[in-house]
């Protein structure tokens, strides 16, 4: 019997595993991005509360944790995310897109099989937003179960984390030397500025410019190249120059700048 194509689903919708408010892990099955390729993405968002309302109200906390670049809450009615948000994920398109799918009933939940079988063959990105530690393991252990490979990053830096699975996103040279020496291997992002200022003189001897950024010259896409695994395997850490509609607010947050 033939096997139904696999659709874009709610692959998770329970609690957060960062603060246990309810959220949602929709896995999509297409994708255009670039950088990437077409790899599945999957989109951590709170099932109750839109994306832009999460991040003005700091209640993004529930799916993104102690990442610095959320920015910080306002209730001032002229802006429409948190401030001074430095996260190179543009809130009102791909996010709010899904949220806004959601809400109309589009998405199908999926079972662990189904979720297996969205997986299976293909590259998948953990979190296109959103952590990938704020959903349960046993998720992402049915939808990586046949897949090729997949890209994984995450800021909640505890006993809990799976770092086996996913990079520790370091934000300056200091924290990224000290995961180093805790075996981890890092994902960490240059501010511009700091880059035009110092080049290749801003990265670690266990860093590596990320292969598929302008700035190494795209010589391959996140589904050629499979670095970003955790520590996984072996290899050196990565690093890339901010980009996204962020990497203004991060040059002037000056995070690294002295590192």
């Amino acid at each position: 019997m033939k096997q139904p194509k696999p659709k874009s689903s709610v692959i998770y919708s329970g609690p957060s595993l960062i603060d246990g408010k309810p959220i949602i892990c929709i896995a999509i099955i297409k994708s255009g991005n670039i950088k990437t390729g077409n790899a599945i993405q999957t989109h951590i968002i709170r099932s109750d509360i839109s994306p832009m309302d999460a991040s003005k109200s700091g209640e993004d906390y529930s799916i993104c944790g102690e990442c610095i670049h959320r920015g910080t809450p306002t209730d001032n009615p002229e802006k429409k995310q948190a401030l001074n948000r430095s996260c190179y994920v543009t809130l009102y398109q791909g996010p709010t897109v899904v949220y806004k799918g959601y809400k109309r009933g589009i998405y199908p939940t999926a079972s662990a099989d189904d979720t297996r079988a969205i997986g299976k063959g293909r590259m998948v990105r953990l979190g296109s937003y959103g952590d990938p530690s704020a959903v349960p393991q046993s998720v992402w252990d049915a939808l990586l179960e046949d897949s090729i490979g997949h890209t994984g990053y995450t800021h909640q830096h505890n006993a809990n984390t799976d770092y086996s699975r996913l990079m520790y996103s370091a934000d300056t040279k200091e924290q990224a030397q000290i995961a180093h020496s805790q075996n981890k291997r890092t994902f960490r992002v240059i501010p511009v500025k700091v880059w035009e200022n110092q080049g290749k003189a801003s990265m670690l001897q266990s860093e590596i410019l990320c292969p598929a950024s302008n700035e190494a010259g795209n010589k391959v896409t996140c589904i050629d190249c499979k670095l970003c695994v955790g520590s996984s395997i072996k290899a050196k850490s990565i690093a890339i120059v901010s980009h996204g509609t962020g990497k203004n607010m991060l040059n002037i947050k000056g995070n690294n700048a002295t590192v």
